[in-house]
């Protein structure tokens, strides 16, 4: 009797297993999930922000088609990006609490505006509610000799916090922080 539960064990293991190993995996994503932090040494622990975005890219297209300016824009591809800010701070002069909060942008000639937003898990900017804002952030939009086809966002330390960088073809957007 003893044997016949354990060959039903084993046939149900094998079962099971069998139909693990079959799945199929997604190929890479396009558009890649990336994450920038800062401080950004992964050595230290306590940070102060992070923002997690997916990282779409021209390949020959313009940027004004994929984040037209005057519209609001999810900041990157796929889901809006959330940015967790781990202390309190000030984002462009207006006061953050610490809390993690979806990031819209709208582009524009020389000047971008930041929206962050309470509403989480959006995909793109279909669902965005202009309600559900904390704050707009009207920064300066500068271009650089160098262009960048995959949109990237990195942080850079000033005195006293740090510059949310966000760059894509040759333009390129610091969102002043205080923490």
């Amino acid at each position: 009797m003893k044997n016949v539960f354990t060959i039903a064990f084993m046939a149900i293991a094998l079962a099971f297993s069998v139909e693990a190993s079959a799945q199929d995996f997604a190929g890479l994503d396009k558009s890649p999930m990336d994450a920038a932090a800062f401080p950004s040494s992964y050595k230290v622990s306590d940070k102060a922000v992070r923002i997690t975005y997916s990282r779409p890219q021209l390949k020959g297209r313009s940027m004004s088609d994929l984040a037209p300016a005057g519209k609001v824009w999810r900041t990157g591809a796929n889901e809006a990006p959330e940015i967790t800010f781990y202390k309190d701070a000030k984002v462009g002069g207006t006061a953050i609490s610490a809390g993690t909060y979806s990031l819209f942008t709208i582009p524009g000639e020389g000047e971008w505006t930041i929206i962050l937003n309470k509403n989480l898990n959006q995909w793109g900017a279909y669902s965005y509610d202009e309600g559900a804002d904390l704050a707009r952030i009207k920064v300066a939009a500068t271009s650089d000799g160098k262009s960048l086809d995959e949109f990237s966002i990195t942080f850079k330390e000033v005195e006293g916090g740090a510059h949310m960088i966000m760059g894509w073809g040759s333009t390129r957007v610091a969102v002043p922080m205080i923490f």
